[in-house]
């Protein structure tokens, strides 16, 4: 029976609750977009391409098995090639194939390329269409749409430098082309070591069975064995490395999501269903008891959400895989990372769109439910104020754990703090939104007098409307509230983190000029070179990568058995650079606090004074590389770093051979004094083929493009989150100004003019604008002065102030097009035909 009410009551009201199905149908297609990318980060998923014809393929196992956190390596794990000899022995397998990569450019128009061994050739595979394979060194098979024939010349830029092949053959396919597999192996700068190992079994083989017993070969090793999607991995190892990172931000957008989801839905119900007040005094005064009345707004409420999240399963795989997309585009995931989402993410965003719809059903229903029956007929006149004790104290709550968070943010690193600051202003943001009646009638109460002076009577109307009706004022603020907190805390906190990045970047250059080259490194004899090139007062390579300080625990097997756990030990994580000694201080800020940089020569490292508490210049510290290696350092200096920026020197000879490159990605030159920097930096560039010489300036503009480029994926979550706040924004403005055909109608019977409420109509958009923006820059300020201390050490974000005042204008703008178009439609109803309930 209630169904059928509720189905006859939906009919009456449809235009009230369309804008409540829009906002739960938008949240749970954004809910269910994220939940997809949350479980395409678990699953990691890379179709291979190039590795695809083998159906088993041995790579290095990217994991950092036994620490807490499941810490993956940031270099490749490279395997040994005498591996393959193994791998051929077991049952089964007809061949194994060897792959390594690394870059490759033409010297006549850039063109980039990547460079493999011939034998993995097979792997693609890549048949010959012409000629035949390379069998000795300065040979190369080349793509057949190169522009090249066979017996032709080429300039290729490998392995650090330029050099001239003959081209033996050309193959099918682009992009790739294929050298001797010696020539490669010392064009990857490690050679006996290969990326991956493609396994080949034979027809009709238990492809399990020899997965098993190929496992068993590589028991104990810092290896994986892959078959079907995983294959991808071994293709492009950031899968597993920045993969990951695709599980914390589709949690923290997906949490975004659902926050603005639940508010957005909650305001505009309530709304809603407070449109329909008469109608609910009428039920109670005819003797419809609190239960009856409850189950009806409820019933009405999961109908329109069944129906909008059931259309949302629709269309929320296909947002997923845009938003993969789009973080792929902008370099946040791997471009190869594969969109795979079950029937996990459309259950789980079901389940937060009905909830939310129901919770806001509940709370919107409780005022009328609870209504004596003789008081009915007045309430839905008259709004009494009841702030009930239960949403008091959940946004204090909230409050409390929002500066928890924020102290927390303010005591975090400056990389970090981010980290802190989301979820801070998600708590903060809730906090508010539940305290909105009591901030709502501070803020009006404070503008009342101003208002009134400068809008004269319709001031003093647009004021007395919001004191009589706050809850009603509140249902319309909250989406402001939302649109602006999250707009000025998400931009600001980005701006603030890319000043944060570029002051540490450029406090700790002192060169003057840096060299790179086209071929995608620099072999480490070219420091050398560069160093005793007339005019360069010092030259050192700057040579990037990631390790941690192994802790005892872990000193033993390389792989451990089952799960760390919680109670593991978690390895201190910090950047490596690669130096040359003696060149150290004339190129960067770094310092010795203790000991010599220039004693870095072999096997010693300097520790950032954070993490060196335990050792003592001289002893030995355990380290594992970025490519899962093991070093026994010693300790040589310590140096001071900004929090967040600690970074290990290591002398970049040592540390080559542990990055995916090999080669040196560029060279840090400081001139001699009175030397004409712009001449000596034309003259180094000239040295050598496809070398780039940039100076200090255009050094940090590059750095801030990368920033740039990485912010990207910050914009993109601020556009899908604020601008579904903003579409709940004007929702609850449309449905607010709906609700008052009557009241319109007898303003007009009184005497007022068109123009008249029209004007009141805009002082009440402004100050629904003023008391959203109001609780908005009082979660951006909660949120943003911890971060600011902690990255900045000041108080104030950086950031242009033009954002806020776009803010500003955006929330006005949105609130005053909500309000006046819907109120120009109603006025054109007569006066009397409005106060009888009719439509003319």
């Amino acid at each position: 029976m209630v169904i059928g009410i509720s189905l006859r009551m939906l009919r009456f009201h449809a235009g009230g609750y369309l804008a409540a199905f829009v906002a739960m149908f938008l949240g749970a297609v954004i809910v269910i977009g994220c939940g997809g990318l949350l479980e395409s980060g678990i699953h990691r998923a890379a179709p291979p391409q190039r590795l695809g014809a083998a159906p088993i393929v041995v790579t290095g196992d990217q994991r950092y098995h036994g620490t807490a956190s499941d810490e993956v390596f940031a270099e490749r794990v490279p395997l040994d090639a005498g591996l393959a000899d193994e791998l051929a022995a077991v049952p089964g397998v007809t061949g194994v194939a060897a792959d390594v990569s690394f870059p490759v450019r033409r010297t006549d128009d850039g063109r980039e390329l990547t460079g493999h061994g011939w034998s993995s050739a097979r792997l693609a595979p890549a048949a010959l269409v012409r000629g035949a394979a390379p069998s000795e060194a300065g040979e190369v098979v080349l793509p057949a749409g190169f522009g090249t024939g066979v017996g032709a010349t080429v300039e290729l830029l490998v392995g650090g430098g330029a050099a001239r092949y003959r081209v033996s053959g050309l193959v099918d396919g682009a992009g790739a082309i294929y050298l001797t597999d010696a020539e490669a192996g010392r064009a990857t700068g490690r050679p006996g070591k290969v990326d991956s190992l493609g396994v080949f079994t034979a027809p009709g083989t238990d492809a399990a069975a020899v997965k098993r017993d190929v496992a068993a070969v590589v028991d104990g090793r810092q290896a994986a064995v892959l078959t079907g999607d995983e294959r991808g991995r071994a293709e492009d190892p950031g899968v597993m490395s920045e993969g990951e990172d695709l599980i914390p931000l589709a949690a923290a957008f997906g949490g975004l999501s659902a926050m603005v989801t639940v508010f957005g839905v909650a305001a505009t119900l309530g709304l809603a269903i407070r449109r329909r007040q008469r109608e609910t005094a009428l039920l109670r005064a005819v003797g419809a008891t609190p239960g009856q009345v409850r189950r009806s707004v409820v019933g009405e409420t999961m109908l329109l959400a069944a129906a909008a999240t059931g259309l949302a399963c629709l269309p929320g795989p296909y947002v997923g895989r845009w938003l993969l997309a789009a973080f792929a585009e902008a370099g946040a995931v791997p471009e190869t990372l594969a969109y795979r989402a079950g029937s996990v993410p459309l259950i789980a965003g079901v389940c937060t769109a009905l909830l939310t719809a129901l919770a806001a059903a509940f709370v919107a229903a409780h005022g009328a439910a609870r209504t004596r029956p003789v008081e009915a007929l007045a309430e839905a006149s008259v709004e009494k104020r009841r702030f009930g004790t239960v949403r008091i104290v959940a946004g204090l709550g909230f409050v409390a754990g929002g500066a928890a968070l924020a102290l927390g943010t303010a005591r975090a690193d400056g990389p970090d703090a981010a980290g802190v600051a989301t979820p801070a202003a998600m708590v903060w943001t809730a906090g508010v939104a539940l305290l909105g009646p009591v901030l709502a009638a501070v803020v009006t109460a404070a503008l009342r007098r101003p208002l009134r002076a400068v809008t004269g009577f319709a001031g003093h109307l647009a004021t007395e409307n919001a004191r009589a009706r706050i809850a009603r004022l509140t249902g319309v603020v909250v989406p402001v509230m939302l649109a602006a907190g999250l707009a000025l805390s998400l931009v600001y906190m980005q701006t603030t983190q890319a000043k944060g990045a570029r002051d540490a970047f450029e406090d700790g250059l002192r060169a003057d000029l840096a060299v790179t080259s086209a071929a995608g490194g620099l072999s480490p004899a070219t420091v050398g070179e560069i160093a005793r090139h007339p005019g360069v007062a010092a030259a050192s390579a700057q040579v990037t990568s990631t390790g941690y300080i192994e802790p005892a625990e872990l000193s033993g097997p390389l792989v451990h058995e089952g799960d760390a756990g919680e109670g593991a030990p978690q390895p201190p994580t910090m950047a490596l650079l690669g130096v040359t000694a003696g060149a150290v201080e004339p190129t960067t800020a770094f310092r010795a606090a203790s000991g010599s940089l220039d004693a870095l020569d072999g096997a010693t490292v300097a520790l950032p004074e954070r993490y060196a508490g335990p050792y003592e210049i001289g002893d030995t510290v355990p380290m594992r590389l970025g490519d899962g290696s093991r070093a026994a350092l010693e300790l040589v200096a310590t140096v001071a770093s900004r929090p967040g920026y600690e970074t290990a020197l290591l002398p970049a000879e040592s540390l080559l051979p542990h990055t995916d490159g090999g080669l040196v990605p560029q060279i840090l030159v400081t001139a001699e004094p009175g030397a004409d920097r712009a001449r000596l930096a034309r003259a180094l560039a000239e040295t050598g083929p496809g070398l780039r010489v940039v100076d200090r300036e255009t050094l940090s503009e590059l750095r801030a493009e990368q920033d740039d480029t990485q912010a990207w994926m910050a914009w993109l979550v601020l556009a899908v989150v604020v601008g579904y706040a903003a579409i709940a924004l004007v929702n609850a403005q449309i449905i607010a100004t709906g609700e008052r055909r009557r009241e319109f109608g007898l303003l007009r019977l009184a005497g007022a003019a068109r123009r008249q409420v029209l004007r009141m109509m805009a002082v009440e958009a402004l100050l629904v604008t003023a008391v959203g923006v109001a609780a908005g820059l009082l979660v951006a300020a909660a949120t943003l002065v911890p971060l600011s201390l902690s990255v900045l050490d000041a108080p104030v974000p950086a950031g242009s102030p033009w954002i806020l005042a776009a803010v500003i204008a955006a929330a006005l703008g949105l609130t005053l097009a909500a309000t006046l178009l819907p109120t120009l439609a109603l006025l054109r109803d007569r006066p009397a035909a409005a106060v009888a309930g009719e439509r003319g």
